[in-house]
């Protein structure tokens, strides 16, 4: 996605997202003359109700859930944050939280937290494309005081768990299962119906809503238990008067992710492609990190052979085009990705992974443009090197 007026070539989706137009048109309105409050008795109060209800149908559509297993929430970290901590409460120190190594802060840093309180809790190690067997849970202590958080997709690689198996064995043996689906929802199939999982969390920004808004889903009789307490909204599970216009942009941006998917798995996957391999043919020294077939079809994640990472991002941005190295979290950081680290890639190697994140907005031309800067880029910063 080129944006005329900025001149920047935007593949950095996976951090967020541009707002549809589609999805701003629908929320205008919320901000005008429907600002009623959606708990009122009153018709006024009444129509607003019906819009955010209508919201919960499309946000459950996307991901085969009923509408009244859907809470809304201000992003997917607070859908993590429900799920793991509301367990916790309903199992105090019995309770065993079985995670990965590459999960996103939201989950690792709550599954710890949790753990400085009392919980048990274990980091399950991926392989070296940064992924799970089906059978990676047969070995762990599994009953009724665990849950077993697993990301359906990576953040960083675009690498997708195999739910399905690892749901499917932790519900056989009593526990809970949850996962992170922030990034997998509207790029790849999420069916709830099909596939076990007790709870799940996803966020707006990543699919053409605003930032500020996310739902979680919780399978009919799952226990929540509420970790923020106030009034009666979102059946007692969430308080605080609903985030109307965001909750109708998010339901509007559902609704179109679910119309878009093919076009994720076809012609976002075949820029995707385009952009991997001419790097991984022109730029001497480059590795791709994560799975190659068993990714979302929008990720790739590259290292360049002793070279920063940060340089390179800033020469892009100097060339107009936004990339990641990692999570957006941890921006920042001068310390590889512990994604990178718990897969077992070499130093020099992790310190250099680029994210490039595609999303329905980008063009052929956002390809041709890294394509062109990327091999002088790397060229001239491997001759400046520390680690050479």
């Amino acid at each position: 996605m080129s944006d005329r007026n900025t001149n920047i070539a935007y593949l950095d989706n996976n951090a967020t997202t541009r707002v549809a137009p589609e999805v701003l048109e629908a929320m205008m309105p919320f901000f005008g003359d429907r600002y009623g409050n959606p708990s009122s008795i009153y018709r006024f109060g009444g129509e607003v109700r019906r819009q955010v209800e209508r919201a919960r149908e499309q946000a459950a559509a996307l991901i085969g859930a009923s509408p009244s297993e859907i809470v809304f929430t201000s992003c997917g970290s607070e859908g993590d944050n429900m799920a793991l901590k509301g367990f916790f409460q309903e199992h105090g120190e019995r309770t065993h939280i079985v995670t990965t190594a590459v999960e996103h802060p939201a989950v690792r840093n709550t599954a710890r937290f949790l753990g400085g309180r009392g919980a048990k809790v274990t980091e399950l190690p991926v392989d070296g494309y940064g992924t799970l067997r089906g059978d990676a849970l047969n070995s762990v202590d599994i009953n009724p005081d665990t849950v077993v958080s697993i990301m359906w997709a990576n953040n960083e690689t675009g690498v997708v768990f195999p739910v399905g198996e690892l749901a499917e064995a932790v519900k056989a043996r009593g526990g809970l299962f949850h996962t992170d689906a922030v990034q997998a929802a509207g790029k790849t199939a999420v069916d709830v119906k099909k596939i076990p999982v007790d709870m799940l969390a996803f966020s707006g920004h990543k699919l053409h809503a605003p930032k500020g808004v996310g739902a979680a889903y919780f399978r009919a009789g799952t226990p929540v238990r509420a970790i923020l307490h106030g009034g009666h909204q979102e059946s007692g599970v969430r308080a605080g008067t609903e985030n109307v216009p965001y909750i109708v942009g998010l339901g509007r941006a559902c609704e179109l992710a679910a119309e878009r998917i093919a076009e994720e798995n076809t012609r976002v996957r075949a820029l995707r492609d385009r952009l991997e391999k001419a790097l991984l043919e022109k730029c001497a020294g480059a590795k791709l990190n994560g799975h190659p077939t068993e990714r979302l079809p929008n990720t790739t994640n590259v290292s360049f052979e002793n070279i920063e990472g940060e340089a390179i991002l800033l020469h892009l941005d100097e060339a107009g085009i936004a990339a990641s190295s990692g999570s957006a979290c941890t921006t920042g950081s001068l310390e590889p990705s512990h994604v990178m680290m718990a897969m077992g890639i070499p130093y020099n190697y992790a310190h250099s992974s680029i994210r490039f994140s595609f999303s329905v907005y980008n063009t052929d031309e956002d390809v041709d443009r890294v394509i062109a800067a990327m091999p002088g880029i790397v060229e001239k910063l491997r001759g400046l090197s520390p680690f050479v």
